[in-house]
């Protein structure tokens, strides 16, 4: 599992599996699912990720990074 966080568009994405992504699905407002050609979830994105997770979720860059 990999996770990246991007601060600049407060987006959240979740890869599960290396699969390629076949589709995607917007199962809620901002919150998008990638599927496989077998359509199983291999990663997910999540929008407005400070208002949509719950604290702490969001990963915090430090001075260094």
């Amino acid at each position: 599992m990999k996770t990246h966080y991007d601060q600049e568009t407060d987006a959240l994405y979740v890869r599960l599996a290396d699969a390629p992504v076949d589709g995607s699905e917007e199962v809620a407002p901002g919150i998008v699912l990638d599927f496989d050609a077998a359509h199983r979830l291999v990663g997910f994105e999540v929008l407005n990720a400070t208002v949509n997770l719950a604290a702490g979720a969001v990963p915090t860059l430090t001075a260094a990074e």
